[in-house]
């Protein structure tokens, strides 16, 4: 396992089943799609940084309310790095993305390489994280719940230059620097 040194910790880097998420054909095929689409987006787009962003702060989140014995690492990490994956079929098809992201999380999750799969039931609860993220009434599990929050705290509304003209509800848009 590689490990990073810093202030004299040891910290674990790897995530062999995430590393295999963003291995995945689709998975870089979506992205591509999606950052070409987004190209002359003026709001929040939906890239790499976006989800490494909602992934450090599920974590984080996980870690302070003590989620993280009944939740893995590289489950919230995957969730994360998956959760706006249909984001191309929204904009090309207007498919809702909650709904084409179960679609393709599924589609990514069940043919990654064997030694990097995900059980049946880390499946279904990335799914379900990934269908309730845009309507918090249905986020029910802890996993779902973390990434609803994660999704609008990793957005700097409150320094945005176009916030004026946002379409997201002043109650979901982060107006301070919290975690």
């Amino acid at each position: 396992m590689e490990k990073l040194a810093e202030c004299g910790a040891s910290i674990a880097l790897d995530m062999p089943r995430v590393d295999a998420i963003w291995r995945h054909p689709v998975y870089r095929e979506q992205l591509i799609r999606i950052e070409k689409l987004e190209r002359d987006r003026r709001f929040c787009r939906h890239d790499l940084m976006h989800l490494l962003d909602a992934a450090r702060i599920m974590w984080i989140a996980a870690w302070e309310e003590g989620l993280t014995a009944g939740l893995s690492r590289d489950v919230v990490y995957a969730t994360a790095l998956l959760h706006d994956i249909g984001r191309a079929a929204q904009y090309e098809m207007e498919e809702p993305h909650d709904i084409a992201g179960v679609r393709i999380a599924r589609e990514i999750m069940g043919t990654v390489d064997d030694g990097c799969a995900f059980s049946d039931a880390e499946q279904e609860l990335i799914a379900d994280a990934i269908g309730a993220h845009r309507d918090g009434t249905d986020a029910v599990t802890p996993l779902a719940r973390l990434l609803y929050r994660a999704d609008k705290l990793s957005r700097p509304c409150f320094a945005c230059p176009v916030r004026p003209e946002c379409n997201w509800p002043e109650e979901q848009q982060n107006l301070t620097i919290c975690v």
